[in-house]
C-alpha cells in the first residue's frame, strides 16, 4: 500500500505542474534566439610578402588550431610600418613607430557581429616603451640626446582613449654615471612602476654603447604621480631586458622576476662579463634577492634568453640564441620552457628547425587564460603558421595557416554588446 501511494502521489504532482501557467515557471521560457551572444575573434597582425615597406593587415580568426587566413583581399589595413600592438581592457591598441616623427594611436574594438570597428585615431608621439598600468597605458618617449636628455611618459585612459596626463623625466640625472638612463620597457608592480634600464652614451656616435656593463638599474616610481621612490641595482648581471623587450615580470606570488640577456655593448663589441641570468625581487621588497640567480648560460650549455613571454606559474616561453652569436638585437630562433621556481629550461619540441626560421613574433605572443599554452608566429620558407605550445610537456603543434603575410602579432578580444 505504501508503494501504491507514494506512486498516486507522484501522479498528481506530475499532472497539477501541466496544468500550471506557464509564467510560474519562466525558466523553462526558451531564450531569445535574437538576443546576440558574445564572439571572441584572434587579431593576428600579418604583413603581406608580396611588396616591401607594406604595412600590416589585421586578420580575425576564431581557431588558431587549424584553417587558413590570408591577407589578399582580407583584414584591416594599418597606416604605415613598424606597428606594434597591445590589447588592454578588451580594446586593442595599434602604435606606430614614427622613427623619430610622430606617431599615431588606433584603437579598435570588436563590435557585436564580431567585426574590428575603429573607434578612435589620433598622432602621439613615437615612443620606445609602452605597458598597462591600471586602465592606462603608460607611454614613455625616450631621449638619446646629451642636450636634452628627458624622457617623456604619458598617460592614456583606455576608457576614454585620450591622454589625461605627462610628465617628465631626466635620464642623465637617474644614471648619474655620465650617461643616460634608457628604459628597456615597463612594469607594473602593485600600485608602483618599475622601469628597468639601460645605461648608454650620450656622445660618440656609439649607439646603445655603455661604458658600465656589468650593472643593472631599476627605477621604482609611485604611480599616476610618476614621482621618483629609489633606484634598485644589481651587480651580478648586466641590464634588465633589451631595447623594446621586456624583461620584468610578476607573478602569481607577487614575486619580480628579471631576465637580463647580457648583451651590453661598448663601440660595437660585446663588453659585459656577465652572463644570461634571472634575478629576483621577492614581494613587498624594493631590493634584488640575494638568495635567488639563475645563470641561463651555464645552464644550457652556451646559449642565452632574447626575449621571454609569461605563461604563468613561474613558467615562460623563452628565444634562445646561442652565446656566439650574442648581439644586442638579435632575435632567437630555439625556444624553451624556462621555470623559474626549479631553475630549469626544457627545450621544445616541433617547432621548425632554427636555420629554417625567416621571422618569429616577439613581443605579441597569445596566452590562453588557463596559462598551459602559449601561441606564436613563425615564418619559414614553407609559410607562416601559428603554432601552439604545451607548457607542461613542452611540445608544439602548427596550426593556422596565413597565406600571403609574415606574422607580427597574436592577439585576442571579446565583442562588445
Amino acid at each position: 500500500m505504501r508503494k501504491q501511494s507514494t506512486y498516486l502521489g507522484l501522479l498528481a504532482l506530475f499532472i497539477l505542474s501541466l496544468g500550471c501557467d506557464k509564467d510560474d515557471h519562466p525558466i523553462t521560457e526558451n531564450p531569445d534566439p535574437e538576443q546576440p551572444t558574445a564572439v571572441s575573434k584572434y587579431i593576428i597582425s600579418a604583413n603581406p610578402v608580396a611588396s616591401e615597406g607594406v604595412a600590416d593587415y589585421l586578420l580575425t580568426a576564431e581557431d588558431l588550431s587549424e584553417g587558413t587566413v590570408t591577407t589578399e583581399g582580407n583584414g584591416v589595413e594599418q597606416d604605415g610600418t613598424y606597428r606594434y600592438y597591445v590589447t588592454h581592457n578588451n580594446k586593442f591598441f595599434s602604435l606606430l613607430y614614427g622613427q623619430g616623427n610622430p606617431g599615431a594611436v588606433t584603437t579598435y574594438q570588436l563590435d557585436s557581429k564580431g567585426e574590428l570597428e575603429k573607434i578612435s585615431d589620433f598622432q602621439s608621439e613615437t615612443v620606445q616603451a609602452f605597458a598597462p598600468v591600471n586602465d592606462d597605458l603608460l607611454l614613455t618617449k625616450i631621449s638619446r640626446s646629451d642636450e636634452a636628455p628627458y624622457a617623456y611618459w604619458y598617460r592614456l585612459d583606455t576608457e576614454t582613449n585620450q591622454f589625461v596626463d605627462e610628465g617628465q623625466i631626466n635620464t642623465k640625472e637617474l644614471a648619474g654615471n655620465g650617461e643616460l638612463a634608457f628604459f628597456s620597457w615597463i612594469t607594473q608592480v602593485e600600485d608602483k612602476v618599475f622601469l628597468p634600464y639601460m645605461s648608454v652614451k650620450a656622445c660618440c656616435n656609439d649607439v646603445f654603447g655603455t661604458s658600465h656593463p656589468d650593472s643593472a638599474w631599476i627605477a621604482v616610481y609611485d604611480y599616476p604621480e610618476m614621482e621618483l621612490e629609489k633606484v634598485i641595482t644589481d651587480d651580478r648581471t648586466s641590464f634588465i631586458g633589451r631595447y623594446f623587450n621586456s624583461g620584468l615580470t610578476v607573478d602569481e606570488k607577487g614575486d619580480i622576476y628579471a631576465i637580463s640577456s647580457g648583451v651590453a655593448m661598448n663601440n660595437g663589441s660585446p663588453s659585459t662579463t656577465k652572463p644570461s641570468a634571472v634575478t629576483r625581487i621577492k614581494r613587498g621588497t624594493t631590493e634584488f634577492d640575494p638568495d635567488y640567480y639563475f645563470d641561463i648560460e651555464a645552464a644550457t650549455a652556451g646559449y642565452y634568453i632574447t626575449t621571454n613571454t609569461y605563461a604563468g606559474n613561474g613558467q615562460f616561453l623563452v628565444y634562445m640564441q646561442p652565446v656566439a652569436e650574442k648581439g644586442p638585437y638579435a632575435t632567437g630562433k630555439s625556444y624553451a620552457i624556462l621555470d623559474v621556481y626549479e631553475k630549469a629550461i626544457t627545450w621544445i619540441s616541433g617547432l621548425p628547425d632554427a636555420k629554417s626560421i625567416v621571422s618569429n613574433t616577439l613581443r605579441s605572443n597569445y596566452v590562453s587564460e588557463d596559462g598551459r599554452t602559449v601561441y606564436i608566429g613563425i615564418t619559414t620558407e614553407a609559410g607562416s603558421f601559428v603554432y601552439s605550445v604545451d607548457v607542461d610537456s613542452a611540445t608544439a603543434t602548427r596550426g593556422l595557416e596565413v597565406k600571403g603575410g609574415v606574422i607580427t602579432a597574436i592577439n585576442k578580444l571579446e565583442s562588445t554588446e
